[in-house]
């Protein structure tokens, strides 16, 4: 994810590291940990610093490799994702107001911690109109984020369109394609498991990498979709519509 937008930024702190939080924290605020896990990092100081009892079945953090974890402040508790997939949830043991500390151990370097504010992030909530249609301003870039939550209510354009997602509740089918120069390309079916159901809720996660479409639903990791619009910057319009009541759209 991009810090470029970051009211706060440290550079190479050394760990441990224990820091304030400027401002404090508020509900919709990030931070961003991006660093490194050294090739002959203590396994037992990696498991005591990151594990919790019966709470992670694998851990993302590996050796050797560069990592990056997301801390998304919520009202009732933080999200957590590393490597722009969902690691976990943890609800607040104190009032969010009172958070004043980043405190990082463990063996692994730090390149960069970093404090984005909620302004800096493009948000629209409450009970949003299909269909849908919300600009990104200056395009994607590697590193963003996009998050639609909503419920389904139940089971031909001519733009360009980079990445056309189209879950169909009655087949289990979610197919994924790309509409480029007037036609339609080769269509993406492949899934782990189908994770929507006629009236139930989901939360969606896209992540833009470099080279591809990260997508996770309810926390689960679900596809890649290899960018076949190579500048990212071009991709400037989302859009949502279909049978389902659209509760968040997020851009972070």
């Amino acid at each position: 994810m991009s810090v470029a937008n970051a009211k706060h930024t440290v550079l190479h702190p050394v760990v441990p590291y224990t820091g304030p939080v400027p401002g404090g924290l508020h509900p919709g605020e990030i931070i961003i940990i991006q660093g490194s896990v050294p090739p002959d990092a203590d396994s037992s100081l990696l498991q005591g610093s990151w594990t919790r009892e019966e709470t992670l079945h694998q851990l993302p953090y590996k050796h050797g490799a560069p990592f990056e974890t997301i801390i998304l402040a919520q009202g009732d508790a933080f999200k957590v994702a590393v490597n722009g997939a969902h690691l976990l949830e943890y609800k607040h043991k104190i009032p969010l107001n009172r958070v004043d500390t980043l405190s990082v151990s463990g063996g692994v370097s730090v390149h960069a911690i970093a404090y984005i504010p909620n302004s800096a992030i493009y948000s629209e909530s409450g009970d949003l109109a299909l269909p849908y249609k919300g600009s990104i301003l200056k395009g994607l870039i590697p590193g963003q984020h996009i998050t639609i939550k909503g419920q389904s209510t139940c089971a031909d354009g001519t733009e360009n369109v980079a990445l056309h997602l189209n879950p169909r509740i009655k087949s289990g089918v979610f197919i994924r394609n790309s509409y480029l120069g007037g036609s339609w390309g080769q269509e993406e079916r492949e899934l782990p498991f189908f994770p929507f159901s006629s009236g139930g809720y989901f939360e969606i996660l896209l992540l833009c990498q470099p080279h591809q479409f990260k997508l996770a639903v309810n926390g689960c990791h679900l596809f890649e979709f290899r960018h076949r619009v190579q500048d990212l910057s071009s991709i400037d319009q989302l859009e949502i519509m279909g049978d389902l009541e659209l509760a968040d759209v997020k851009l972070w």
